[in-house]
C-alpha cells in the first residue's frame, strides 16, 4: 500500500480547516484524494483542527462512510433502507455477500469490488437497488446482480433498470 505523507494530508486539509465545523469536511477531503483515510491522518487532522485523536477517531468510526483502506476498483453499496428490505435487498445483500466472497467494508482479492451498505438511495418504488461507483442499479435481483458483478469486472457495465 502506498504510504501518505503527512504533508500531503496537510495539503488535502490546508483548504477545510477554518471552516466552522471543519471535521467532516477536512475528512471528506482527505478521502476524496487519496480514496480512503490513512492510518496517519488521525493524527495530522486532530493536531490541525485542535482536537484530541480520539474525537476524530471516534467520528471516523461513527460515520459509515469513511474508508480506512483503499476501496477496489468499483465500490458496490447495497441499499438497506426499509422499502428496498421489503422488496428483497436482504436475500440480495447474502447473495452478494456469498458470490463475492466478502462482507461489508471489505474487497475483493482482485481489488475489483468493494462492497458497503447505504441507507436510501431515494428509488424506493423500484427496489432492491445497488449504487455501482456513481450509477443506480434498480430492481437488482441475484441473477442482476451477477451480470452487473461480471461486467464491472469485464469493464463493460450499462445499468439498464
Amino acid at each position: 500500500m502506498l504510504t501518505i505523507s503527512d504533508d500531503d494530508i496537510r495539503d488535502a486539509i490546508q483548504p477545510h480547516q477554518d471552516l466552522p465545523g471543519a471535521m467532516l469536511p477536512v475528512l471528506h477531503a482527505i478521502q476524496d484524494r487519496f480514496g480512503y483515510l490513512p492510518a496517519n491522518s488521525v493524527a495530522v487532522v486532530a493536531q490541525a483542527l485542535q482536537v484530541s485523536r480520539a474525537e476524530v477517531d471516534g467520528v471516523i468510526s461513527f460515520y459509515h462512510h469513511y474508508r480506512r483502506q483503499p476501496a477496489g476498483a468499483h465500490v458496490v453499496q447495497v441499499c438497506r433502507a426499509e422499502a428496498c428490505q421489503a422488496r428483497g435487498s436482504r436475500a440480495l445483500e447474502s447473495h452478494l455477500k456469498s458470490s463475492l466472497g466478502i462482507d461489508y467494508h471489505q474487497t475483493t482479492p482482485d481489488n475489483e469490488i468493494t462492497l458497503e451498505p447505504v441507507y436510501c438511495l431515494g428509488n424506493c418504488a423500484c427496489g432492491p437497488n445497488l449504487l455501482i461507483d456513481d450509477q443506480v442499479a434498480a430492481r437488482v435481483t441475484p441473477d442482476k446482480a451477477d451480470h452487473l458483478m461480471d461486467a464491472l469486472r469485464h469493464q463493460a457495465l450499462e445499468i439498464q433498470s
